[in-house]
């Protein structure tokens, strides 16, 4: 845990008190801090009494006495609206910040490495860790990806990782990245955040006050990341390095069927074939990768360590997860795609597939989804969603309503073994939110998993098939 000693003695707010909220309030009460936490949801009071944080309720209290408001992510910061907590916060004159802001206050020595973006967050923080490790140097790889920033080890003069979500953008302030990549943006959180126009602004944040030799890395396959390229190569403060699948770009690093190169150095350098990379298949992970690679560079890592680690990258829980080859039929664990977006990448990665899909329905469904309804054998809809989804499938893909997992896995799994296509792949991607059934993805990939564990038949070892070649239609143009 790290002691946020900078606000040892004052009287500081937590609101919010999931897994980034508790970690806060106990590592500021470690500190020192005066707590006053609460949640609206008495089961996370409950949990917080028992490890020993102060409870006060933020509703009413005396906020005159409080120095700074901790406010966990997911609360409303600004829309659709504020927050009443957030709103009694800023009437008294307190700060809003977050665990992010915490950190960076605290570990004034360390370096950062920031990850952003609407899809590949994860893959891409867990990739740069995994290099970083390998290469020899002292890391923690955290925030919006697994463990909480305050959980994390003091590092003094070491690298802190981060995946950040624009939720934890919003409530950073002194956070200034070393190293800073932004990976995509398409249409995500619009309710928290106005409209697109709102959302791209706060994933630029994350290259916030870089000045040379700070590294922004941005990818360029969609219009809202070019333009904030162009405008970042414009200002000239910092070190800029574009990425792109499909193309060269001058200057940057870059994928061309599935090769990986290098090009910062003024010379183009093919560094490795992803294509041989079975825990990153698809254009999008291939994206991943060439962001990693250019983070990992930048922070004087050589070209042949990274390709060597990219190479050994195990893979990361839920996105694109392979759990298991039974009779023949893959099984893939891509519950980390709640948007249409971060499904439609995991869709152009096969070409025979029996996808679970559905959820608690984000803005836009999966219409956005037309181009790669060709690879779908047979759809088999869960959640909230089931109806809304059904609709827009109409006659394009077979599909059945299941209601829950359970009945969409064992539906999926019969018939992909009794039609016997090569490489046939039952696939849980969502594009849905998974508050309907599940506490989060993650329980919601968990299940999955322990279902197909539970399967009947005959396993072979996942590297012993070829089910899982990334599709050249995955290419991103």
């Amino acid at each position: 845990m790290i002691e946020v000693f900078p606000f040892a003695g004052l009287p500081v707010a937590v609101f919010g008190l999931g897994r980034s909220g508790l970690s806060a309030a106990r590592a500021l009460t470690a500190a020192g801090a005066e707590v006053w936490a609460w949640d609206d949801a008495e089961d996370s009071r409950a949990r917080a009494d028992a490890v020993g944080v102060p409870l006060v309720n933020l509703h009413d209290c005396d906020w005159s006495e409080l120095t700074s408001l901790v406010l966990s992510p997911g609360v409303p910061l600004n829309h659709p609206e504020p927050h009443p907590v957030v709103r009694k916060a800023r009437q008294a004159g307190c700060e809003v910040i977050g665990d992010i802001e915490l950190l960076v206050r605290t570990m004034r020595d360390s370096r950062y490495i920031g990850i952003t973006g609407t899809n590949g967050k994860s893959t891409t923080t867990a990739l740069v860790g995994h290099i970083l490790e390998f290469a020899g140097q002292e890391v923690a790889v955290g925030g919006n990806l697994g463990i909480p920033v305050l959980d994390l080890e003091p590092l003094g003069m070491g690298t802190y990782v981060l995946e950040l979500s624009s939720y934890q953008i919003d409530l950073t302030y002194s956070l200034t990245c070393d190293v800073a990549a932004l990976l995509n943006i398409t249409p995500d959180h619009i309710e928290r955040h106005g409209d697109l126009a709102g959302y791209a602004a706060v994933k630029k944040r994350i290259f916030h006050r870089q000045t040379d030799p700070r590294v922004a890395v941005v990818c360029v396959d969609d219009e809202p990341c070019r333009h904030i390229c162009d405008e970042l190569e414009d200002v000239g403060d910092q070190r800029v390095v574009p990425v792109a699948v499909g193309r060269r770009v001058a200057g940057g690093v870059y994928v061309i069927d599935g090769v990986l190169h290098d090009d910062t150095e003024g010379h183009e350098a093919k560094i490795i074939d992803l294509t041989e990379v079975s825990t990153l298949p698809g254009a999008h992970n291939w994206q991943n990768a060439a962001a990693a690679y250019a983070m990992v560079r930048a922070s004087q890592v050589p070209a042949l360590v990274a390709a060597a680690c990219l190479r050994t990258f195990p893979g990361l829980a839920h996105r694109l997860e392979r759990l298991a080859v039974i009779d023949s039929v893959t099984y893939v664990n891509d519950s980390k795609a709640t948007n249409g977006a971060s499904t439609a990448r995991a869709l152009a990665c096969y070409d025979q597939i029996y996808w679970i899909a559905g959820g608690r329905a984000k803005q836009g469904g999966i219409a956005d989804l037309a181009s790669q309804f060709s690879r779908v054998r047979h759809a088999f809809l869960i959640g909230e969603a089931a109806d809304d989804f059904a609709s827009t499938l109409g006659e394009h893909v077979p599909h059945s309503r299941c209601g829950d997992l359970e009945t969409a896995l064992g539906e999926a799994a019969a018939m992909a073994r009794e039609e016997s296509l090569t490489a046939a792949v039952v696939l849980v991607s969502p594009a849905c939110a998974s508050f309907d059934q599940f506490a989060d993805f993650e329980a919601r990939g968990d299940a999955f998993r322990a279902l197909v564990v539970a399967l009947p038949g005959e396993r072979a070892a996942l590297d012993d098939l070829h089910a899982l070649d990334p599709s050249p239609a995955g290419m991103i143009h």
